[in-house]
């Protein structure tokens, strides 16, 4: 048996750490507020297994960040039914209305069993676009779906630009062998790269916010970052003859993507028109979970890390 200072029979006991007082204590997370409402992730692109395992793995990190969040999947292009007759991949307005009509129905029992009908905290969701960028028509299809649907429903921002979006990118280039992992470490990576083509669709509009991200991968990485637009002819071929005119011989293609936006087989005509390697999408990387939950925070006003008392 263990003793307040230490252990019986002489084995060792983890203690518990004391907790850090003052201005320096770590802030504990927030929790979704009670009857908050639900975050709906947007998915784009032609729904798939891929796709729903990506945003289910991007929501889990989002519960965690946010505890009792509500989180939920909705496609853009959803609503396919499978054998059963059920949508196997559920359209973004049929999402939205059965959150509305789960609200309802819940105040609905609450006033007939004599019950508070539990507040409403805002509107019945938040969408957060599965986007790293703005892309003008898929933004106006998202629009759409809200006014569709029977929910009240709030669009919040795209998820960059971001440094955690640059740090990702960094991480994507470093696993392919076309950047140093970390710059602090005196080691070299032959096929490091030394320019770096960042890649993303949404036309001009998306080309000028990636620009904002290729400047904090710029700074990372030392070596410069132009982005160009997948969906545009010729951008690529343009921004890799940019690049070498400027010196560069090495060139890499940065996918500034989370995967299922891009129209498949995109990265691989750039990468040939700009006869370069090219890194992986950001995928399910950690930090867009982080992302969808501060920008549906941002949304809603509620605070993240707020200092413990």
């Amino acid at each position: 048996m263990s003793t307040p200072t230490g252990p019986a029979n002489g084995l060792p006991v983890r203690m518990p750490r004391p907790r850090p007082s003052g201005r320096h204590r770590r802030p504990e997370p927030a929790v979704a507020p009670e009857n908050a409402p639900a975050l709906v992730l947007a998915v784009p692109g032609a729904p798939s297994a891929a796709s729903r395992g990506l945003a289910e793995e991007i929501l889990s990190i989002g519960r965690s960040e946010l505890p009792g969040l509500d989180a939920r999947i909705g496609y853009v292009d959803g609503g396919l039914p499978d054998e059963n007759g059920t949508p196997e991949f559920p359209a973004l307005s049929a999402v939205l209305t059965a959150i509305a009509d789960e609200r309802a129905a819940r105040a609905e029992f609450a006033r007939a069993t004599g019950q508070d009908v539990p507040a409403a905290t805002g509107p019945d969701a938040v969408v957060v676009p599965l986007l790293a960028g703005p892309d003008g028509d898929l933004l106006r299809r998202i629009r759409q779906a809200l006014m569709d649907s029977r929910a009240a429903a709030e669009l919040a921002d795209v998820l960059g630009p971001h440094p955690l979006l640059a740090e990702g990118l960094h991480v994507r280039l470093s696993e392919a062998g076309l950047a140093r992992a970390d710059r602090a470490r005196l080691f070299t990576v032959a096929t490091a790269a030394d320019g770096i083509i960042l890649a993303t669709t949404g036309g001009e509009e998306a080309v000028q916010a990636a620009g904002i991200t290729g400047m904090l991968l710029a700074a990372r990485l030392a070596v410069p970052v132009i982005a160009a637009a997948l969906d545009q002819e010729g951008s690529v071929a343009a921004v890799a003859d940019q690049l070498r005119g400027s010196g560069s011989a090495q060139l890499a293609l940065a996918p500034y993507l989370i995967g299922p936006e891009a129209a498949e087989g995109l990265l691989d005509t750039a990468c040939k028109e700009a006869d370069c390697a090219a890194a992986e999408v950001l995928g399910a990387y950690p930090a867009l979970g982080k992302l969808a939950v501060a920008q549906y925070s941002a949304a809603l006003g509620i605070p993240q890390g707020a200092p413990a008392h």
